[in-house]
């Protein structure tokens, strides 16, 4: 036992190395906690798209979501500051499974050098009945953040979040809320 606790040890921090962030927001009935490794080291180290896997867990209400994805992202070529990145993820909760789609939008602010660097970012994901297993029906997320890097690698973010999942018996909207939170890139 002591082997396999040190191979998951050294597997984490390793993994760690290579994480673009970690973070946790929170509000009064929520909590989320969220890493994302960036992997283009390892896919494609001489391409300008960023792919990325990323986890989150939620725990809103008394119920808990969580989540991995998969995503590629670039900037947009004709407008600066402008970031794309599309993939799909897979959800589930005690008795819900889905793979929705999704596609996210961040917007680097062009403001002063002496504010920090501030990003608005929209996030859409859907999955419709034929990507929706077990008591599934559909996915819906919508999330719209605000994040500034007050310290080098330190961000503050702030957002809103609405997240629907439609069950065979009833429709579930599982969370809708405002939220803030930290992360620490890395």
């Amino acid at each position: 036992m002591p082997i396999f606790r040190f191979l998951l040890l050294s597997l984490t921090l390793q993994t760690l190395t290579y994480a673009n962030s970690i973070g946790i927001n929170i509000n009064e009935q929520d909590v989320e906690a969220s890493a994302s490794i960036q992997l283009d080291r390892f896919i494609s180290p001489s391409s300008s798209t960023v792919y990325l896997l990323d986890a989150s867990y939620l725990n809103a209400n008394g119920d808990n979501l969580t989540s991995f994805g998969i995503s590629g992202k670039n900037a947009l070529q004709t407008l600066e500051g402008v970031y794309l990145a599309f993939g799909a993820k897979v959800v589930t909760t005690r008795d819900y499974t889905a793979l929705p789609l999704f596609a996210r939008i961040d917007l680097v602010l062009p403001l002063d050098e002496a504010i920090p660097e501030t990003t608005l970012g929209a996030t859409i994901a859907y999955a419709p009945p034929v990507l929706s297993y077990f008591n599934a029906i559909k996915y819906q997320e919508v999330r719209i953040e605000a994040t500034m890097e007050v310290i080098p690698n330190i961000l503050l973010y702030t957002g809103y979040r609405s997240i629907d999942t439609d069950y065979e018996p009833y429709n579930k909207v599982f969370t809708e809320s405002l939220y803030g939170g930290l992360k620490l890139s890395f």
